[in-house]
């Protein structure tokens, strides 16, 4: 709704936008293969190991091909496209570039996954420029990279997430101060985050379809029903949120850090299911060391064969990034989990409670001797020279047996962390 009548006006109040990415992963790939643009492009696993679309190009999108649908399903969709499991190290890479560009404009650039952030560009507070024009110059900023995004901008974080939304690709959808509840309530409730199935059906039995029936809703009735959430969604389908955009999360600010897989078949034997813990904790232990923390939880995730998923933490004694000492734990946790002969389907291994590792207390009994030092310091350089190897010449120049047992038996989809638009 931004066009060149509305630019005289005069932006009054919180400017917040919201950049989204279009088709990020498939884009990328159509931007370093040239030959392949304009063509269907499916980012994801194997069609014929379990795998899930990621992203899919906008061309593939008119088959009716979607993100987090199966590869199995895509495929007979649209069987003349073009097939990657994509590079994650290109795709951050060039994440990282447009949040440079964020940052020219302003500090407050809140980086919400790979291909999204919030950011701030109210007059006034880092610059007295229309906030439209902003936007507008992201917009050609980004499209010089080789890629595209659509950028929604409003008065809060739910209106400009909305409103990014509504024209894709390379959308700008500006929804004036002022304007938010008419911009809202003609929407139907699960257009807005934070409002899944469960809690659009409960709404439903009251009601309530779209945001305007929502903004209108009783907070008393909403609370009795949804407990203390029910009166901010009625906050937030009035427009009436107050967002503040904060800074982009410095690593130290990272919640957890973990790597998941799903095998191309169920795991059933002790031996497998060890072993695919193993592999797992080495891919989280490489992640922790790229980003320079170590952490005192771990916590093991198994999804079995019904797709029912189970969970187990335990702390450690002290802050760890070494896969040597957190996966013989993520091991033992399978005890409390899984029993011989259960399906396996994912297996998933994370680390958190972060700290820089010093000055850590020894616990009253812990025992430690010249071998044991040694030892574990030789667990830990073996670690880093493994990195370092995989870093120059591939993933596959260094493999333990764990991980040659793994290498064709997963479904070749790695977690995206949400599906982009």
């Amino acid at each position: 709704m931004a066009d060149n009548a509305h630019d005289i006006l005069e932006w009054d109040g919180p400017a917040i936008g919201l950049l989204d990415l279009d088709a990020f992963f498939a884009s990328v790939e159509q931007l370093d293969h040239p030959e392949w643009r304009g063509l269907p492009v499916i980012v994801g696993g194997s069609a014929d190991h379990r795998g899930v679309v990621s992203t899919a190009s906008y061309e593939a999108r008119r088959y009716g091909v979607h993100s987090a649908m199966p590869s199995a399903q895509a495929r007979r969709l649209c069987p003349q496209a073009i097939w990657t499991q994509g590079n994650f190290a290109r795709y951050r890479e060039m994440s990282s570039a447009v949040m440079d560009i964020l940052l020219a404009e302003t500090p407050l650039v809140e980086q919400v996954s790979i291909d999204e952030a919030f950011f701030d560009v109210t007059p006034g507070r880092f610059s007295r420029e229309n906030p439209i024009e902003i936007c507008r110059r992201v917009q050609t900023r980004v499209a010089a990279l080789g890629v595209s995004c659509s950028i929604g901008l409003g008065v809060n974080k739910t209106v400009a997430k909305i409103a990014s939304e509504r024209d894709k690709p390379r959308g700008l959808t500006v929804v004036f101060p002022g304007t938010q509840a008419s911009f809202l309530a003609p929407l139907p409730v699960g257009a807005m985050s934070g409002v899944g199935p469960a809690t659009e059906k409960r709404l439903a039995t009251m009601g309530i379809h779209t945001l305007g029936d929502l903004a209108r809703a009783s907070t008393s009735e909403l609370r009795a029903a949804l407990g203390v959430t029910g009166p901010r969604l009625v906050e937030r389908a009035a427009g009436l949120e107050t967002s503040h955009v904060t800074e982009r999360a410095m690593p130290e600010e990272v919640k957890s850090v973990s790597n998941e897989r799903t095998f191309d078949h169920d795991l059933t034997r002790g031996d497998e299911v060890r072993a695919a813990v193993l592999h797992i904790a080495a891919m989280t232990g490489r992640r922790l060391r790229r980003k320079g923390l170590e952490g005192s939880t771990v916590t093991l995730k198994l999804r079995y064969a019904d797709l029912h998923v189970r969970t187990a933490q335990r702390q450690l004694p002290s802050p760890t990034n070494d896969e040597h000492v957190f996966g013989p734990v993520a091991v033992d946790l399978l005890r409390g989990l899984w029993h011989e002969g259960t399906p396996v389907r994912l297996v998933g291994v994370g680390i958190s409670d972060f700290s820089d590792g010093r000055g850590q207390q020894m616990g009253l009994f812990d025992e430690v001797t010249e071998d044991s030092g040694s030892h574990h310091r030789d667990q830990a350089s073996l670690a880093k020279l493994t990195d370092a190897l995989r870093d120059r010449f591939g993933d596959d120049a260094v493999s333990y047996g764990r991980d040659l047992r793994f290498r064709d038996h997963t479904t070749g989809t790695a977690p995206m962390g949400k599906n982009d638009a």
